[in-house]
């Protein structure tokens, strides 16, 4: 164990966290609300978010921009930032509304048992990290399916330091990015019209449904956010790591849905509280035991918080949140 490397590089090592957390955090949102409305696990969701980073990318590439290539410029960067983004959400939420069409609603218009949920959303991630797989090994891009590398915006560098804390651009767009949707959910879900609808379906969608509440309105719209979500983390993930992958969506989903479960599975602020700290978690394990201890040390916390605090953190389902 380095002691020595962990108190030196805390710093680095915590903003670093915050960085990578926040990007599980907006991916995490997606798994807690359908959770919250539907009880189930949309283990599909890991591959919306990676069918945004491809999606970024392919636009980045149509419009002349690849990983060799300098961008300079504000307004360069603003455009090339802005048609990812739109990229991404829009690729995200299309992929996202087309499982819930093709996968999830006949099974629950069948009353389909929460295992055949299960074994589709499987089966729906299969298909698609399979399918984009084989669309880079046939167009040829990155060679034996990625990784496939990108353009960066703009380069990370320090915007201030605060004592021995460089705080860079990445960071400080990935972290209030992630902070300012979150607060944008969270008013959408506990003050608009839609939001109380949401709310009614994940405490009694019978009751919910006798009251005028479409279900299948609300469960769509449940996926929409959740996609939204994905793209814009799938885009943050992009502008911090440049690179992208047809399986670049297994970890990331897992260590989402872990944090979903950290912070309290349906609860839209655990959602991030999870993320973030796990991503400050990994980072400290890697300056302690070594980066190969990162993934391990991250899903070890959770189970041990899971053992003496089963709902996570915080706790309060979707269906209980006040309004």
């Amino acid at each position: 164990m380095d002691f020595d490397g962990l108190v030196r590089d805390f710093p680095d090592l915590t903003t670093t966290g915050l960085e990578q957390g926040a990007i599980y955090a907006l991916v995490a949102l997606g798994y807690t609300l359908v959770y919250g409305v539907l009880r189930l696990i949309n283990f599909a969701h890991s591959e919306v978010f990676m069918i945004g980073t491809v999606a970024a990318l392919g636009t980045w590439q149509a419009m002349g921009y690849n990983q060799d290539s300098s961008v300079s410029g504000i307004g360069l960067i603003l455009l090339l930032v802005l048609a990812g983004l739109a990229a991404a959400v829009v690729a995200s939420t299309l992929t996202a509304v087309a499982v819930e069409r093709v996968a999830y609603r006949p099974l629950r218009r069948r009353n389909a048992p929460p295992l055949a949920f299960l074994i589709t959303a499987i089966g729906a991630s299969f298909v698609l990290f399979e399918a984009v797989g084989l669309f880079s090994d046939n167009i040829g891009i990155g060679g034996e399916r990625g990784p496939f590398g990108m353009v960066r915006p703009f380069q990370p560098a320090t915007l201030f330091s605060i004592g021995g804390w460089d705080i860079t651009n990445t960071q400080v767009l990935v972290v209030f990015s992630a902070l300012g949707m979150l607060v944008a959910l969270d008013l959408f879900v506990n003050r608009s019209r839609l939001g109380r609808g949401i709310r009614a379906v994940a405490q009694d969608p019978d009751t919910a449904a006798l009251m005028g509440v479409n279900k299948d309105r609300v469960i769509l719209l449940v996926f929409v956010i959740g996609g939204i979500m994905a793209g814009a983390a799938a885009l943050l993930w992009n502008v911090t790591y440049a690179f992208s992958r047809f399986d670049v969506g297994f970890l990331i989903g897992l260590k989402a849905f872990s944090a979903a479960v950290l912070g309290g599975i349906g609860n839209l602020r655990g959602a991030l509280l999870g993320g973030l700290l796990l991503g400050v978690v990994e980072n400290y394990a890697s300056g302690l035991f070594g980066g190969e201890w990162k993934d391990f040390t991250g899903f070890v916390v959770l189970i041990v918080l899971l053992m003496f605090r089963p709902t996570g953190l915080l706790g309060e389902s979707l269906g209980r949140a006040r309004a």
